[in-house]
């Protein structure tokens, strides 16, 4: 099985979608042996490099301050939804910013062709966004949390200081616009069946069985 997956890390429903597709594919035994490929999707490719904390209630509210009690349910929801997927949220500290370069430090680390690397990498700056509070666009921020990740200093920088893997970014997002994907998360599984959104657990593992008896059904 081959599952491609349009995601972005300023995108708290990716990553609770993707932690329960992962979780999904763990259960029925098929997480070692399947081909799992991030695909880059900025929900805001023209969100700036610079935000401050506390804008993120912007994001619920559209800067209307009679939405702001009904935003913070909102927050409060998914943050519910993020632990029962043992994720720790603090939306009120997220600084909303340009993920750009984040995505390119993924395509880097998927580079090297090792699997667990490029799933530290991409754990490691969901937690940066959406847990320690930091901005995923600062230059250092990033490479602290890559290196933390195991990607080395240099190469992280190299990448950061140049355009490097600017083109297969962007060739995601046209990929998914060719596709009609609108939103993310949005999972592609044998690149016949799509699921979108963060389903609930037990449609992620429906999906996954339906698929491999497929699969088995023709080998």
């Amino acid at each position: 099985m081959e599952i491609e997956y349009w995601s972005d890390i300023a995108c708290p429903f990716c990553y609770i979608g993707s932690t329960r597709m992962k979780r999904a594919m763990k259960e029925i035994g098929i997480y070692q042996d399947t081909k799992l490929v991030l695909k880059s999707f900025q929900l805001n490719p023209m969100e700036a490099k610079t935000a401050k904390p506390g804008d993120y209630l912007n994001h619920f509210t559209g800067g209307r301050a009679e939405m702001a009690d009904q935003a913070k349910e909102k927050m409060a929801y998914i943050s519910q939804m993020a632990a029962e997927e043992g994720l720790d949220f603090h939306l009120d500290q997220v600084i909303p910013t340009n993920t750009m370069d984040a995505h390119r430090l993924i395509k880097l680390a998927a580079s090297h062709g090792d699997r667990e690397l490029t799933e530290r990498v991409i754990n490691r700056f969901y937690q940066v966004y959406f847990t320690d509070g930091e901005s995923i666009a600062d230059a250092d921020v990033l490479t602290r949390a890559a290196h933390d990740a195991g990607l080395a200093d240099d190469e992280v920088q190299q990448v950061l200081a140049s355009q490097d893997y600017q083109k297969e970014v962007v060739a995601d997002e046209q990929q998914a616009q060719e596709m009609g994907i609108q939103g993310a998360p949005f999972f592609v599984l044998n690149h016949k069946y799509g699921i979108s959104g963060a389903q609930p657990y037990d449609v992620f593992v429906k999906a996954l069985r339906q698929v491999l008896a497929e699969e088995e059904a023709e080998a």
